[in-house]
């Protein structure tokens, strides 16, 4: 049915909504119908603050005008060119520029559409990487518990959170889970990384004594969980993971859907943490969110494992119909300008203090167990209501939304990351708004 965008649909039943609780929303639907900067526009005309920035994606804010100039100038230039041995320049020219923004030594770049399949792509290269190199046998891969690596099979296989992957059968096999980080008892209300749980890491050893060394192809973490509910890493358990994986001739994947672009403060979380992995998974940022499109970022080392044999055979059979979308190029070559133009990145790292401290001025508040944060994320956690787990969280959610503030939750912990353009008056806002829903929290 046509959208009015003064009511909204007609009908809701068609579209079968994904990661939502479908019956919820359509007895009471919220719906947006604008957004420019830092404010969603619903369908009765109200301001709604986004403090997630989308879904971790609108880094630059909504609606900004390079980003929608270059896309319109794109469709009706070069609206679609095949990936498949052909190219354009758009892909080329983001391609350069992803990598000189990216850690030195992150060299090459194999577009996707999606962090879902920004994972799929780095799961399968590292697989194949070993293979072109003469050691097949390396096909295990390694993920975490509670990561979250997007929701194709092989990302919900080295992925940890249960409900997503309790309903979908035996999954990937061959696939192993280190322990997640979460260490509330010893590390409850930390400001940025934990001081406790570097040990952690060391559990990389015990699979690699079950499994053999030789038979394991890749870990896969993010560097900092997102969508779990903003789980840091303590201090030294990357560099710990990266000297067992070397040790060991063990690929590392680092899943910087959420941490790349700006997330933290710096380009990747890999600059941020000062640990280079072999292969870096992108989207989300890439291009503000605008247009589909993710990005596998991959050292030199294991690109040219790669380009061996006859010149004009296929080097690696994988790829997507939209890799490298000129559409979704023009969008990534903006959102990167942007990003650069207007200090974005420099100005989460600026107010990546103040935002610190409007965070956790909200301890002590009703039924608020714990918070974290890093960059321009943060998470509050809550007591869950006994045997309803979630239902706290739901409606501080809903609540929110009334209070004209965008949230997401998952499980009993709300997470929030705006916009890199946000300023300290709409932190205030931010914050000022979330302590009012945490008061009137049951």
């Amino acid at each position: 049915m046509a959208l009015d965008r003064n009511s909204g649909p007609n009908d809701l039943s068609a579209f079968w909504m994904p990661f939502t609780a479908n019956r919820q929303f359509k007895t009471a639907p919220r719906m947006l119908v604008g957004a420019e900067g830092m404010y969603y526009r619903t369908a009765d005309g109200r301001q709604v603050l986004d403090g997630t920035a989308g879904l971790w994606c609108c880094n630059a804010g909504h609606c900004r005008p390079k980003i929608t100039e270059a896309i319109q100038k794109q469709a009706a230039e070069l609206d679609y060119a095949p990936a498949f041995q052909m190219g354009h320049p758009k892909a080329f020219e983001l391609a350069s520029a992803v990598r000189d923004m990216a850690p030195k030594g992150m060299d090459h770049v194999f577009f996707t559409n999606s962090g879902s399949e920004s994972v799929e792509t780095a799961l399968k290269m590292a697989i194949a990487y070993h293979r072109a190199r003469g050691d097949g046998a390396r096909t295990r891969l390694i993920g975490r518990e509670r990561g979250y690596h997007g929701v194709n099979f092989g990302g919900i296989s080295v992925g940890g959170i249960v409900s997503n992957r309790k309903m979908f059968g035996s999954l990937l096999t061959g696939v192993d889970h280190l322990p997640h980080t979460h260490l509330p008892e010893q590390n409850a209300f930390t400001r940025g990384q934990p001081e406790h749980g570097a040990h952690l890491a060391d559990e990389l050893e015990r699979i690699v004594a079950l499994h053999g060394a030789e038979t394991i192809a890749a870990v896969i973490v993010e560097p900092m969980s997102g969508s779990t509910g903003v789980l840091l890493p303590p201090k030294g358990y990357l560099e710990k993971l990266r000297a067992i994986t070397k040790k060991h001739g063990i690929l590392l994947i680092f899943d910087e859907v959420i941490t790349g672009f700006g997330r933290l403060g710096s380009s990747f979380a890999a600059e941020h943490f000062g640990v280079l992995p072999d292969m870096m998974t992108t989207a989300k940022g890439l291009t503000n969110g605008v247009i589909p499109m993710g990005a596998v970022l991959t050292t030199s080392e294991v690109h040219d494992a790669f380009m061996q044999g006859p010149e004009h055979m296929i080097e690696f059979f994988h790829g997507y119909t939209y890799s490298g979308n000129p559409i979704a190029s023009a969008a990534g070559l903006a959102t990167l300008q942007t990003y650069r133009e207007e200090g974005l990145f420099e100005n989460a790292a600026a107010l990546a203090p103040y935002w610190e401290d409007a965070l956790h001025a909200l301890k002590g508040l009703p039924h608020v167990i714990d918070i974290r944060n890093m960059g321009l994320i943060g998470a509050v956690e809550l007591e869950p209501i006994a045997g309803e787990p979630t239902k706290r969280a739901f409606a501080a959610f809903l609540d929110a939304f009334e209070k004209n503030l965008m949230i997401r939750t998952t499980g009993d912990i709300i997470a929030m990351s705006p916009p890199l353009m946000i300023n300290k008056a709409q932190i205030d806002e931010l914050f000022g708004k979330l302590t009012d829903v945490l008061k009137a929290l049951d």
